[in-house]
């Protein structure tokens, strides 16, 4: 079946059929160390090639069972049966990749999603709604700085004022927050969130539920030199994530610490100011989203730059306020780039004079998690394990 909000909640295997999901993949497992079968995608490595395989099924609307037969249940054979829809899946990669190499000079400018739309079926003909109406309003990737008088900096100058100041927040230097979860879909009837955080970029998330619900831990986690993701139910469960994936960790755990906005990024500039809406999600979820700012459409200053390993990252900004709303990340794979996005809203204070956000949203194209704090724990004293490994964090 198709699914009617953002991608899965399991990854999704076009190209590759798995080997094992039960050795956690390590740092430098290639995707064919890990997964049989694979022919069109060869010589990246396991994470991103489960990053690839997520916009793949953005791009075309389709989740794993459209290509696997009884995907989602414990009856899947990922080796078995190579369909006329994975077939044509290896095609199409091909045919992109030939593209940009003989027309583009090696450049990615075509992908998936340039034809695809969501779609199966790249739509042929313009309707006369899109030709008379306001036709596409979603941004570009990459933005134009907008000029002026107003620049990039003067946008994070005012959000560190509306947070207590800069100096008040330089001296915020970890913290441990807990609160609860709603997962995409309801899956698990939500979980206990504990988040640890360190400066520079050490930062820790663990969902953990209910032993009724027999899920296992969710974990995300770096100390800025290696990272891990275990996620319950999908293909591939537990895998150390390197490249571009680690980049976007380690912007996800600097901006922890807003003190730091005004040094982790190089080539900041200034786009045209936009409006956003919340994310939009499952009602199992939007339902119990009651965090003050959430429900309101936003004016915004839109900020862009490029973070650690040239991770291409943009930021909204509230106009009436000046807190800091969204943050979408990107990370390249050979058939497009990987949006990876955290809304903020509900700030209150922590503590030292600063403001930090007590609802936050992330959403990945392997789900949606719904976070509400209710704690922080400002400067407390985190052990190096917690940093470390899934299995350090949950012992």
């Amino acid at each position: 079946m198709k699914l009617s909000a953002p991608i899965t909640g399991i990854a999704v295997l076009a190209l590759g059929n798995l080997l094992s999901a039960q050795t956690p993949a390590k740092a430098g497992n290639m995707v064919e160390d890990v997964f049989k079968n694979v022919q069109a995608l060869k010589g990246i490595t396991a994470d991103d090639f489960m990053g690839t395989m997520g916009i793949m099924s953005a791009a075309i609307g389709f989740c794993c069972s459209e290509c696997h037969n009884n995907a989602g249940t414990d009856k899947v054979d990922w080796a078995a049966d190579d369909n006329p829809r994975k077939v044509r899946a290896r095609q199409m990669v091909q045919m992109v990749q030939k593209i940009n190499r003989e027309s583009f000079n090696n450049r990615q400018v075509v992908t998936c999603f340039t034809c695809h739309h969501g779609r199966d079926i790249p739509q042929q003909t313009p309707t006369y709604a899109m030709i008379y109406g306001q036709g596409p309003t979603e941004p570009d990737d990459v933005l134009t700085n907008m000029g002026g008088k107003q620049t990039a900096m003067d946008v994070i100058n005012r959000y560190l004022e509306a947070i207590g100041g800069a100096a008040n927040a330089d001296k915020v230097h970890s913290y441990v927050a807990t609160g609860t979860s709603i997962g995409f879909g309801g899956f698990g009837g939500g979980g206990k969130v504990t988040i640890y955080a360190k400066s520079p970029d050490m930062r820790t998330t663990r969902i953990e539920f209910a032993k009724e619900t027999e899920r296992p831990d969710s974990i995300r986690m770096t100390n800025g030199k290696t990272g891990w993701v275990k996620t319950p139910l999908a293909v591939l469960s537990e895998y150390q994530v390197t490249g571009n994936e680690l980049s976007g960790a380690r912007v996800d755990a600097m901006m922890a610490f807003p003190a730091q906005l005004k040094t982790m990024f190089t080539n900041l500039k200034l786009a045209t100011p936009q409006g956003i809406s919340d994310l939009p999600g499952p009602s199992s979820q939007t339902e119990q989203e009651k965090g003050a700012g959430i429900g309101q459409d936003r004016a915004v200053d839109v900020v862009q730059g490029t973070g650690p390993g040239g991770t291409l990252t943009t930021m909204y900004f509230a106009k009436d306020t000046g807190l800091l709303l969204r943050v979408v990340r990107y990370a390249n794979t050979p058939i497009g780039r990987i949006p990876t996005q955290m809304d903020y809203s509900d700030y209150r204070d922590v503590g030292n004079g600063v403001k930090l956000p007590f609802h936050l949203t992330f959403a990945w194209l392997d789900g949606r998690d719904s976070i509400q704090l209710d704690k922080y724990q400002i400067n407390a004293t985190i052990p190096a394990g917690k940093f470390d490994t899934p299995e350090s964090l949950v012992k």
